[in-house]
């Protein structure tokens, strides 16, 4: 698997090569661009898998980049990084399809992290193939749609309902017009983890970026992603960063003063 690093300081490009042991979790090639432009050729040239997009960069900045990139090969999987200052950017780019954001500075965990999620959402493809073989096992009747995008499907309904604290792998199953017990083995297949454990993921991200780039309170963070009950929310995002809501906050804007 192929990774491209665009971003404009060399210590960040040159670190996270460093930070993280790339060969590990399977990228065996990367390329480095300093600006925008150059990132879109090396793409164009290489077709690298993962791609690691800075922001803030000359001649083209990363979210032109990321929609340039989106239109030539959809599948492609990226991550913007930001500094505290640009996360209005970041917030457009999870809008345009982006799958992630790394906050500067750029720490071991996180990075690591990341792109081992991005890795894992592109092996995705791979396991279609493993779907097929249980669309063929199951007895259940498949809509036609079983041999489309099921990934993209399920995507869109989990942003379109993770706010919703009532929001089920059942409700889920209706608006695919599946069985729960057929969903929970394809989920489970296509993401790599079970749909209670990729509902929280995606709701403590959500509250993550409501946390830094708004002032609401944590009882209106949690109505936002779906948590009636905010001492719950707070609970859940301590065991999800390690830290509480104020000190995760605190860390951040105490790292962007540094």
């Amino acid at each position: 698997m192929r990774l491209l690093i665009a971003d404009d300081e060399p210590l960040i490009r040159r670190g996270i090569q460093k930070l993280v042991n790339l060969s590990e979790i399977g990228i065996e090639e990367v390329y480095e661009a300093e600006n925008g432009e150059e990132a879109f050729r090396l793409f164009e040239e290489h077709r690298p898998e993962i791609v690691l997009l800075d922001i803030n960069m000359a001649r083209l900045d990363g979210l032109s980049v990321a929609k340039k990139i989106k239109s030539l090969v959809p599948e492609t999987k990226i991550a913007m990084i930001t500094g505290y200052n640009y996360f209005d950017y970041a917030q457009k780019a999870i809008r345009i399809g982006v799958e992630d954001y790394i906050l500067k500075p750029v720490s071991k965990q996180e990075i690591s992290e990341i792109i081992t999620k991005l890795v894992h959402f592109h092996q995705e493809k791979r396991r279609k193939k493993i779907l097929q073989q249980v669309f063929q096992k199951e007895t259940e009747p498949v809509p036609d749609n079983s041999k489309g995008n099921y990934y993209s499907s399920i995507q869109k309904y989990m942003e379109e309902c993770y706010m919703d604290s009532q929001f089920t792998l059942g409700m889920l199953a209706e608006k695919l017009e599946l069985s729960s017990g057929y969903l929970s083995i394809l989920f489970k297949k296509t993401f790599g983890i079970p749909f209670q454990d990729y509902l929280l993921q995606l709701r403590m991200e959500r509250a993550k970026l409501l946390l830094l780039t708004t002032h609401l309170k944590n009882y209106e963070i949690a109505e936002q992603i779906g948590f009636e009950d905010v001492n719950y929310f707070s609970l859940k995002f301590k065991k999800y960063f390690h830290l509480s809501p104020k000190q995760y906050k605190e860390m951040v804007l105490k790292n962007e003063n540094e």
